[in-house]
């Protein structure tokens, strides 16, 4: 069974193509890739009824065979079931019952075709050559492979985790939107960063001036104890420089929250990630964030900038988290991202938006850029 949480997926048997997977299995009919999928599974669609077995009736021996025009045609006027043979009939020299039906060569279902419940393939049946089966799904029984078809070297040999490795992997698309590559993540977040400093160097240079004025004399004591065969650390800071650091790592954090939480709660977008065009959702829809789920989105990373007083362990924890999204192959949500369940999506070029399948005509969906 697969790990992968239901939802909208790529199809792997047609990449243009995505359909909703429950888990277990594929359901409903595939949309393009492009397109917006409705929530939840797909609605069920009613499936035609079977068509009635043709009747068997006492002939005289003699079988009719098909004809060979498919359209159906219906029995002459009067037609009915024939009298049973005489006694002791038997069938002429040479005589020789038709073959079982079988399907003419490359014959395919029409497009949205599902085979009802509990259907079996007629037997000798073959699957077409190049097809393949959906990712943890079994053969029907009586499944033979194509003519000619091969396993992979070494298949017998694989343990089952690596054989499943083997079909391409499942592209996920929340909301129909591709994810945020690693690249514009990052560039977006460095672009944030030199924004967030902008504001400390003018809201925080008068505490960082003061800070300068103690440090300068501590650091020539410290030259002069060393010229004299001291140790460096026989100087020590004096109380108001402590005072002006801490005072700074707060202002610097209260900054950074004005300056991310209002942005992701209302639009979704920083200024760095609406130059990079990716955008921040919820995993369950597309509406805003408001501003509780964006701060503890945000107090998952900015709440570490303090302690970067404590020999930097508030920087080393950081740096943990914004590189945590390459170890997440499947949503690649970082771990501030997986307490506020959301997920970093690349909006299209453009301002172009994903066809929404719930619509009739193909038209365009709700913009989900905020």
């Amino acid at each position: 069974m697969s790990s992968l949480p239901a939802g909208w997926y790529k199809d792997p048997a047609e990449p243009d193509t995505q359909r909703y997977w429950d888990g277990e299995g594929w359901l409903g009919k595939a949309i393009p890739a492009d397109a917006v999928p409705p929530e939840g599974p797909p609605p069920v669609e009613e499936e035609p009824p079977p068509a009635a077995p043709a009747s068997e009736t006492p002939t005289s021996g003699i079988q009719a065979t098909p004809p060979a025009s498919t359209t159906p045609q219906s029995p002459p006027p009067g037609w009915g079931p024939q009298p049973p043979p005489p006694p002791g009939w038997q069938p002429p020299p040479g005589w020789q019952p038709p073959p079982a039906w079988q399907p003419p060569p490359g014959a395919q279902p029409p497009p949205g075709w599902q085979a009802p419940p509990g259907a079996q393939p007629p037997p000798g049946w073959q699957a077409p050559p190049g097809s393949q089966l959906p990712p943890g799904s079994q053969p029907p029984p009586g499944w033979q492979p194509p003519p000619g078809w091969q396993p992979p070297p070494g298949w017998q040999q694989m343990p089952p985790g690596m054989r499943a490795g083997m079909y391409p992997p499942i592209q996920a698309r929340p909301h129909g939107f591709a994810l945020a590559g690693l690249g514009p993540r990052l560039l977006a977040r460095l672009i944030d960063i030199l924004a967030v400093l902008l504001l400390n160097i003018v809201i925080n240079g008068w505490f960082a001036y003061q800070w300068a004025r103690e440090f300068v004399p501590m650091y020539r004591a410290t030259i002069d104890e060393m010229a004299n065969g001291g140790s460096a650390w026989d100087v020590q800071a004096s109380g108001r420089m402590d005072g002006l650091l801490w005072a700074m790592l707060i202002i610097a954090t209260l900054l950074w929250l004005a300056y991310e939480a209002p942005a992701i709660g209302s639009s979704g977008q920083t200024l760095g990630k609406r130059l990079m065009r990716i955008k921040v959702v919820a995993v369950e829809d597309t509406k805003p964030l408001g501003f509780g789920r964006a701060f503890g989105r945000w107090a998952r990373l900015g709440l570490w900038t303090p302690a970067w007083g404590c020999a930097g362990i508030g920087f080393v924890l950081q740096l943990i988290d914004c590189v945590s999204p390459v170890f997440d192959q499947q949503l690649r949500q970082a771990f501030h991202d997986k307490t506020a369940r959301t997920v970093v999506v690349a909006l299209p070029p453009d301002d172009r938006r994903p066809v929404d399948a719930t619509t009739s005509g193909g038209g365009n969906g709700t913009s989900h850029q905020g």
